[in-house]
């Protein structure tokens, strides 16, 4: 059994949130737009890291880290891409890869927008865990929590970090 944190977009920003909701987990699982090596340390300074790049990600990001990730954990098999769109809306560039892998899970960043689903076409839980930091148009910050229990997913939790603060320019 393992205990995943989950989160996307922080555009690197740091919140000591992270450390609170992570430390009791397994692994940390980082969607793309990571922002800064800083945060990638950090996040794996919590506990083991796996991540994709953004967009907005630079060359060092890019060079530790790859645009998807394909794994299994316990039995669940898990696709990882920052732009993935979402079921029934997948991005074109991944689609293929996707009934290739034929995750049981897939995870993908990038709309700002927290949403979990079910694909009844790939037989697939898919998660996109919202954004945890600043940059964005999104309201509220938010990150997921579950388990992978053998081949089922379970126990997933929303958390929500707070308003996503405005400054005045």
């Amino acid at each position: 059994m393992k205990r995943i944190g989950l989160l996307s977009d922080t555009h690197a920003y740091w919140d000591e949130k992270f450390r609170e909701y992570f430390s009791e987990c397994d692994e940390i699982w980082h969607a793309g737009d990571i922002g800064s090596e800083e945060i990638a340390r950090r996040l794996n300074g919590i506990k083991p890291l796996r991540a994709v790049y953004g967009n907005i990600d630079g060359q060092e990001l890019r060079l530790s880290f790859s645009k998807e990730l394909s794994f299994t954990v316990e039995g669940v098999r898990v696709f990882m891409t920052h732009i993935g769109g979402y079921p029934g809306r997948y991005n074109p560039d991944i689609r293929k890869r996707l009934y290739d892998v034929r995750p049981q899970l897939f995870i993908a960043g990038h709309s700002h927008i927290l949403k979990v689903m079910y694909d009844d076409v790939l037989r697939c839980l898919y998660i996109n865990p919202g954004a945890a930091g600043l940059s964005g148009f999104h309201l509220v910050r938010t990150l997921v929590r579950f388990t992978i229990d053998g081949n089922r997913v379970k126990d997933l939790e929303v958390i929500e970090l707070g308003k996503r603060t405005f400054s005045a320019t």
